[in-house]
């Protein structure tokens, strides 16, 4: 990069590859998302509600709406399809007999964890060319973006 450059005119250049990186994450996340969904038969949207669940355990149905966006009765097509396909089951609530939280089945998921692997091995051998400094701050850029992005999903679920 140019250091002859107005500091502004720096600022505005690295945002916009910053903004044309995201975009290009946003799409091959997207795409990577929906080849491993499609290898076990389900739509990308039910395996994101699955990584929610093994990331945050068993949740009502509640839960899951708010933590994906989701209408009710979207969550509720949702459980009825990942149940109907052997991947979670409705389990009562230790504590309170009326809730139903959705729970996902484990072994169901030695398939989708064997598509990971090698990714995550790449991914393991880029954060290696990262400071741990250069990592926390990546860390708090991603956890803010997704944060906003919730947000504005929810916002358009309003509407």
């Amino acid at each position: 990069m140019a250091t002859d450059r107005d500091p502004q005119e720096q600022r505005a250049a690295v945002v916009e590859r910053l903004n044309t990186a995201g975009r290009e994450s946003s799409a091959v996340t997207v795409m990577f998302h929906s080849a491993v969904a499609a290898r076990q038969g389900l739509g990308a949207t039910e395996t994101k509600t699955l990584d929610l669940l093994q990331r945050d355990g068993p949740l009502t149905a509640k839960e899951l709406a708010e933590r994906t966006a989701l209408a009710p009765a979207s969550v509720t097509g949702l459980v009825d399809r990942l149940e109907g396909k052997g991947f979670v089951r409705r389990v009562k609530h230790p504590t309170d007999k009326r809730r139903v939280l959705i729970e996902i089945q484990q072994e169901r998921l030695t398939g989708l964890e064997e598509i990971f692997e090698d990714w995550a091995r790449e991914v393991g051998e880029l954060y290696e060319e990262f400071t741990t400094g250069e990592l926390e701050t990546v860390t708090r850029f991603l956890t803010g973006a997704a944060e906003r992005q919730r947000r504005a999903a929810a916002r358009l679920t309003e509407s």
